[in-house]
Formats: structure tokens, sequence, C-alpha cells
């Protein structure tokens, strides 16, 4: 494969998460949408490491980290929301705020 068939995975993987990210009310949807915009950001990542000679390989695992603890927050966030209201819609956490 070449780069340009891993950028363009990539660009469309991000699409898909944008597009996921503006059309879901679920919160757990809306986590999975932030999971696979990063998954095409370290694919991006390794893409330019392998053709380009770049240490991408360091990035990615850094990258990975935080996607890590980004969704463990999250998903606790969303363990809070669900108990709280018994359902983990977005519109429900409005209420949450002060």
């Amino acid at each position: 494969m070449t780069l340009r068939a891993f950028l363009l995975v990539a660009a469309f993987l991000f699409s898909v998460g944008i597009y996921g990210l503006l059309t879901r009310r679920h919160a757990v949807a809306l986590l999975l949408s932030i999971e696979v915009m990063a998954n095409a950001a370290n694919l991006v990542f390794v893409a330019f490491a392998r053709f380009g000679g770049a240490p991408g390989q360091p990035l990615v695992l850094f990258a990975l980290a935080v996607t890590v603890a980004e969704v463990a927050v999250g998903l606790a966030l969303v363990t809070l929301l669900y108990r709280r209201h018994g359902d983990a819609l977005l519109d429900l956490a409005s209420e949450a705020k002060g």
C-alpha cells in the first residue's frame, strides 16, 4: 500500500468519527466516535513513520495512552449519568450543571 492509500483510509475514518460526533446524542456513541477519530490520527502517525522515516511510534504510544485515559474518564462520567438519570443521553447531562 502507498502513503496515499493510508491517508485516504485515515481521512475516511476521521470523517466517520466527525459524522458520529455531530449526529449522535448517546454518550457511548460519542465516545466511540472520538475513539475512531483518535485511531485515524494514529494511523496517520504510523503511515508517516513508515513512509517518511519520522519516528512516529513513540508519538502513537503517547496518543494511545491519552486516548485510554480519555475513555476511562468518559466511561466514568457515562456511568454516573446513567446512575443518576437511568439513561446515557447527553440532553440529561445539562441538568448536572451548577
